[in-house]
């Protein structure tokens, strides 16, 4: 019923509708303009910038987990930074998010990562209750930061 498997080139068009699913969902469709080429490079090409999985249910795609690594330098370590995880909405409470959750972390272990880390947004509580069921540390001490590409700019001074 449940595969969960490392995706591949062949399954940018399905990994890009996914995404596009994730982005409705968190009511931000607009800021997805990845495209096909983006993935295919960034994901599958000579220097990827990530790793994803693919869940299928039955046969056809249910969803799928993005990550990669950022290091420790206190640690000497990798871990492994979850950017997506995402069920389409009729297949949730399957085990599905679970099963994509457990298997990251499996890869995680298995590299040698010192741990796992993601966000989640904060009027996401069914993802809340979920994280939290499973037992994962909310780091209530840090506080999400970034720069968009206007920033960026700016205070690289380009």
């Amino acid at each position: 019923m449940l595969k969960i498997r490392p995706a591949t080139r062949d399954d940018v068009a399905t990994l890009l509708n996914l995404i596009r699913e994730l982005a409705t969902y968190e009511k931000k469709r607009y800021k997805a303009v990845v495209t096909e080429q983006d993935l295919l490079r960034d994901g599958f090409g000579p220097q990827p910038k990530f790793r994803a999985l693919i869940a299928d249910w039955n046969g056809q795609p249910a969803g799928y987990a993005s990550f990669y690594y950022f290091y420790s330098t206190f640690l000497g370590r990798p871990a492994l930074f979850l950017e997506d995880l995402f069920v389409l909405e009729q297949l949730r409470g399957k085990g599905i998010g679970k099963a994509l959750l457990a298997s990251v972390a499996k890869l995680a272990v298995e590299e040698g990562c010192f741990g796992l880390r993601w966000e989640v947004l904060d009027w996401n509580q069914p993802a809340i209750d979920f994280y939290e069921k499973l037992g994962a540390t909310f780091l209530h001490e840090r506080r999400a930061v970034s720069f968009d590409e206007e920033a960026m700019r700016r205070v690289a001074g380009t």
